[in-house]
């Protein structure tokens, strides 16, 4: 059972943006760290590389996610295959971004190429991080139930909370 108001029939429930939101600020938060410490402990190769590399992991996931989140609520159906297929995308863009960068010859002068690679890994982690503990801590209902209306007694969802293990 959930204490939220019902949404009025034809109005979506909005609960992903904010789980996007507070992974975008991790991501952010991390890759700003991760930078500032590539630009104080190593220098300004590394600090661009994680920034870089930050920058184009949390790009990707922005994109994956507001393309998945539009898909289901256009079409649930599809919501799946419009993932997979997102997934896949990213991973070639992926691949043909760092392609781009290592044939431009920035990595190595411009870019630290393990400093790229941290600012991928901590944009991924804080990411992931972020959602989890956003979509943890959202109160999203599994189902909805149909309450009794105003004919149903008290004593009836009395029983029914006693039913539940309440005392």
């Amino acid at each position: 059972m959930t204490t939220t108001a019902r949404p009025a029939p034809g109005q979506p429930r909005v609960r992903t943006p904010r789980v996007l939101l507070v992974a975008a600020v991790c991501v952010v938060t991390a890759v700003v760290l991760t930078s500032v410490v590539g630009f104080v402990g190593v220098g300004s190769a590394a600090g661009l590389g994680a920034l870089v590399g930050g920058a184009i992991a949390a790009g990707f996931f922005l994109f994956g996610s507001v393309v998945v989140n539009a898909a289901t609520r256009i079409a649930p159906q599809a919501a799946l295959m419009m993932a997979l297929m997102t997934y896949t995308f990213q991973v070639t863009l992926v691949l043909l971004v760092f392609l781009a960068v290592s044939r431009s010859g920035a990595i190595g002068t411009t870019l630290s190429s393990g400093w790229l690679a941290g600012g991928v890994v901590a944009a991924t982690v804080a990411w992931t991080v972020g959602q989890l503990v956003a979509s943890a801590r959202a109160r999203i209902p599994v189902y909805d139930i149909e309450l009794p209306g105003p004919a149903g007694s008290s004593a009836e969802a009395s029983s029914r909370t006693r039913e539940v293990g309440a005392p």
